[in-house]
């Protein structure tokens, strides 16, 4: 299976200097550096290393920047990949078997969480993705001892620092020609891709021994660092994902969880944090747009075999 590597930099040329030499030394991939509109040395070090170097200007989302560079490569198999995401040897060795498996779309590593790619820290960043029975998105086995989850299986999604995809399943999710939301711009998207496979019958393997290093910038661990701006961001792409992937079935089953905690973010929002309280007014202005790429993956969804656990038990 021919595979493509997209490794997006925004100006994270410190980084780039430690995982396109790791993305590079994966056997039998072709590796693309995005370079997101930066004006550091990220260019420069896409040219020295021999990889393929995609120049974006003026800069996009991360969203955007993803969608046009899988539009502009090839490879059966697709890793997205974050500058801050640094792969261990046999990444791809690793996880290309688990790919070839019937009706898998995506693969999840496990990954670690460093400082830098080179101090490692003794603690889990994420053995795949989920979203809960209260539509909250979260990282499975954040913040667990390293080598917990060192067991294949089953996981919801593949969190967007590494994520392998089925090129078929980028374009069976793909939506007017864009894989990823552009709406969503950053955060959550992730989860909205991995949700949108799951209802269209691709299935997510959970593999530990794809193994990668990772700076965390967005987690239940670093979220009070992050701007108001961001968190922002993340709290209305949480209902432009319900919007486009939930099920009356699954709300039916779900939704005294669901309200439950819509009344908690609420009164989180009024009494703590009302900057939040934007995302409801954003929310509903992207409400349209939303509504009809639900349209068009339920009109998909009928067509197919869907594997009926839309939301995990």
């Amino acid at each position: 299976m021919t595979t493509t590597v997209l490794l997006q930099s925004w100006d994270e040329a410190h980084l780039l200097r430690r995982s396109l030499p790791a993305a590079l030394a994966q056997p039998g991939a072709e590796v693309v550096v995005v370079d997101n509109g930066s004006r550091d040395a990220t260019g420069k070090l896409a040219h020295e290393h021999g990889a393929r170097l995609l120049r974006l200007d003026p800069r996009r989302s991360y969203a955007a920047a993803m969608n046009e560079a899988i539009a502009a490569t090839g490879g059966e198999a697709v890793l997205l990949l974050n500058a801050d995401c640094f792969l261990a040897p046999g990444f791809l060795a690793a996880a290309l078997p688990r790919l070839a498996e019937p009706k898998t779309g995506s693969v999840a590593p496990k990954l670690v969480r460093t400082l830098d790619g080179e101090r490692h820290l003794d603690a889990l960043d994420a053995a795949g993705m989920t979203v809960d029975r209260r539509r909250k998105n979260g990282l499975v086995g954040h913040g667990r001892p390293a080598l917990a989850y060192d067991r294949p299986g089953e996981a919801f999604g593949a969190d967007g620092a590494a994520a392998l995809y089925r090129r078929e399943t980028l374009a069976d999710c793909a939506i007017d020609g864009r894989v990823l939301d552009e709406d969503m711009a950053r955060w959550a998207s992730d989860a909205d891709l991995a949700w949108r496979a799951r209802l269209l019958g691709w299935r997510c393997a959970y593999e530990p021994g794809a193994l990668a290093w990772h700076v965390r910038t967005y987690s239940p661990s670093t979220r009070a660092a992050m701007t108001p701006a961001d968190r922002r961001l993340q709290f209305r792409n949480r209902y432009l994902m319900m919007l486009k992937n939930d099920t009356p079935a699954a709300l039916a089953r779900d939704g005294h969880r669901v309200a439950a905690y819509e009344a908690l973010a609420l009164g989180h929002a009024l009494l703590r944090e009302r900057s939040l309280l934007g995302g409801y007014r954003d929310a509903l202005r992207l409400a349209p747009r939303a509504l009809r790429a639900r349209r068009t993956v339920q009109a998909r969804r009928r067509a197919c075999v869907p594997l009926g656990l839309e939301v995990p038990a």
